[in-house]
């Protein structure tokens, strides 16, 4: 957890002390606590400091040897949202107030279609590296992001605009890449999802400034989102995001269309 994200330091040092006083009031040390609950000493020292956040099954342990009546396991939600990191967070809000997000890439896959084994070979190929607790972090929030497109009641609009590099890019190996593409013909049969694939042989390529996202939000505004090495930016303004707006609509009309972008892929699934 970052120091500078008050927002989540605010939560865990309130769960923290609850734990805390949870834990004093039976009796126990800090020790005794650890034992009877299967973590360490110095996890439950951390995590009673608010230097960790305690994941839900610790919470289920202490709410049962503590005979909390689910007082404890309760904080479990206070918890789900701080988890991850506050850019994470700020764009998981931002996505589920949208009606429609439109996204282009050139580089990887779109985070909100990534499988897990693509995501985290992504995220191994960091340098510096996340650490492997880092890694796992990263991967938990990318994932749970995409509940906004899985969900069978999901009402938002979705327009991917991927570059055909991202597909023919073997991320993680052949046998990654062969599930990634499924995952992306899987997602494209969705009701409520246009998946574009803009070809390499095309000779006009208008997003080849980089990756970006239009999130079109319910009060009929616009943020754009767009991301480069340790910078990430968002576009509140109307002069910007109109900007990228017809950008985008030029860069769907320069792809394939949904359909013969879905069979495209297909042709890519089988020479994988």
């Amino acid at each position: 957890m970052s120091p500078e994200d008050e927002e989540a330091s605010a939560v865990v040092r309130a769960v923290a002390r609850q734990l805390k006083l949870w834990r004093e009031s039976a009796g126990l040390t800090q020790a005794e606590f650890g034992a009877a609950i299967g973590y360490g000493e110095e996890l439950v020292s951390s995590v009673e400091r608010g230097r960790r956040i305690p994941r839900p099954e610790y919470l289920e342990a202490a709410d049962r040897v503590l005979n909390a009546g689910g007082r404890i396991t309760a904080m479990t939600r206070d918890l789900a949202e701080v988890r991850y990191p506050k850019k994470v967070r700020d764009v998981r809000r931002l996505e589920v107030e949208a009606v429609q997000i439109c996204s282009y890439n050139n580089s990887v896959v779109d985070g909100l279609l990534q499988t897990e084994d693509y995501a985290r070979a992504v995220f191994s190929s960091r340098r510096p590296p996340f650490t492997e607790e880092e890694l796992d972090w990263q991967l938990t929030a990318r994932l749970a992001r995409q509940e906004i497109i899985d969900s069978a009641t999901a009402k938002t609009l979705f327009s991917f605009v991927l570059c055909e590099a991202t597909l023919r890019r073997p991320i993680g190996g052949r046998m990654v890449m062969r599930a990634q593409l499924e995952r992306l013909l899987d997602v494209a049969r969705l009701p409520n999802v246009d998946l574009q694939v803009l070809p390499l042989a095309s000779e006009e390529n208008s997003g080849l400034g980089g990756l970006f996202r239009l999130l079109k939000l319910k009060d009929g505004t616009a943020v754009g989102l767009s991301e480069a090495p340790l910078v990430s930016r968002v576009f509140c303004g109307p002069k910007e995001t109109t900007v990228l707006d017809v950008r985008y609509g030029i860069i769907r009309a320069q792809a394939l269309t949904p359909r013969e972008s879905l069979t495209f892929i297909e042709q890519l699934r089988g020479e994988t």
